[in-house]
Parts: structure tokens; C-alpha cells; sequence
């Protein structure tokens, strides 16, 4: 699905995008989507630490996990995706959560 406009590319064009979007999960290559300060009940967002190509890989890897698999679990939080398991920040929570694949 295609959404926004043509030329959009940084946090300040994307972000308030995603409010208006019912539970989008964004998946980003920019590592710049990952911050606790980024988190929000409405939307979810993943940022690939891996290879370009890796990607739709770590995409569908995600997907299928047991923490991740379900919209509802995903939705408020901020979530690094790379080869030694998975990273992220949860509403509501101070600290960052780490699990393995």
C-alpha cells in the first residue's frame, strides 16, 4: 500500500503520518526510527540492522514471532531487528527488552 507523498523522507513527515493510519507496523532500514522517545500506542515501528538484502527476510522472521506475530503485540513499541535476536522499547516501560529469535 502506498501512502504520504512523493518526497517525503525524514521522522518529522513520516511520524505524524502514522496517526492517521489504523495500527501501521513501518518497518525502516534508518536507524534514526530507533528511539524509546519514538514510541506510541497507535503504531509500531522496526528498524533493520541487517543487509539490505536480508531484509524481507528479517521482515517475514519478525512477523512469525511469538512476541511480534499479532498487530496487538506490536503495537507500542520501537523495535531493532538484527541477526542475534531482537531489541526494543515498550511503552510505558524504562528499559529496553532483548529476545532472542
Amino acid at each position: 500500500m502506498e501512502i504520504g507523498r512523493s518526497g517525503m523522507q525524514d521522522r518529522d513527515d513520516i511520524i505524524p503520518l502514522f496517526h492517521t493510519l489504523r495500527c501501521p507496523t513501518f518497518f525502516s532500514c534508518d536507524h534514526g526510527f530507533y528511539r524509546a522517545q519514538l514510541r506510541h500506542v497507535g503504531y509500531c515501528l522496526v528498524w533493520l540492522d541487517v543487509l539490505d538484502d536480508e531484509a524481507a527476510a528479517y521482515i517475514r522472521r519478525l512477523l512469525r514471532h511469538q512476541s511480534f506475530r499479532v498487530q496487538a503485540q506490536r503495537m507500542g513499541k520501537v523495535v531493532r531487528v538484527r541477526h542475534g535476536g531482537v531489541s526494543y522499547w515498550q511503552l510505558h516501560e524504562r528499559k529496553e527488552r532483548i529476545t532472542g529469535w
